[in-house]
């Protein structure tokens, strides 16, 4: 089942429409009639945005292979309404060559893949654009990234969750609240003790 369908499905089971809906998003009409005919995909922030007003995880929304029947998630009820928790959602870029494991991709929802020459070991990167809603995700993703001198060195992924930036190493978590200079500041020289130039650290907030 398509985004645009399930957008469509649980539009109406929300009983909205399409207006109501651009006005929750901070869209036009016009957008949200362009995801619907599967012509346009929402950005990132919109599809957090959609995950929040319909109670489903990005998995849901993007894989698909899932129905809503199958695994619509529901907050209103049981141990989910738990101090009403909203699932945390990491977003970042992860350099696919910097993983020894390429299972851990699975974890990702990858909304744009990009390739980059960059003339170095290895030449070229392939470079995903990605959420995830794994709560263990910077656990696991420590668990695999490259750390050979040989190729490339220690490598590592930063993204970001809520106001929180991680920076994570081959067995490494680091994070910073971002506005927070002090907290920023030692990442940053945890970061030069692992051989990353100041240049490497312009990541994005």
């Amino acid at each position: 089942m398509k985004l645009s369908e399930k957008i469509i499905e649980l539009r109406k089971m929300k009983g909205m429409t399409q207006e109501e809906l651009a006005s929750v998003c901070g869209v036009s009409r016009q957008s949200i009639s362009k995801w619907e005919a599967d012509v346009a995909l929402p950005e990132t922030e919109k599809l957090l945005i959609l995950g929040e007003v319909f109670h489903v995880s990005m998995d849901v929304l993007l894989k698909d292979e899932l129905t809503l029947s199958e695994v619509k998630e529901v907050y209103s009820c049981g141990n989910n309404a738990i101090q009403g928790k909203k699932q945390e959602v990491y977003e970042g870029v992860l350099i696919k060559e910097s993983v020894t494991d390429d299972t851990i991709i699975d974890l990702l929802n990858v909304h744009k893949v990009e390739l980059w020459n960059t003339g170095g070991k290895p030449k070229y990167w392939t470079v995903l654009f990605f959420t995830s809603d794994k709560k263990d995700f910077p656990e696991k993703v420590s668990k695999v990234m490259g750390a050979d001198p040989d190729y490339g060195g220690n490598w590592f992924v930063d993204f970001k969750a809520n106001n929180e930036k991680y920076v994570v190493f081959r067995d490494k978590i680091l994070k910073y609240r971002i506005g927070n200079q002090t907290e920023k500041d030692y990442v940053c020289s945890e970061c030069r003790k692992m051989g990353i130039l100041d240049e490497q650290m312009n990541w994005s907030e």
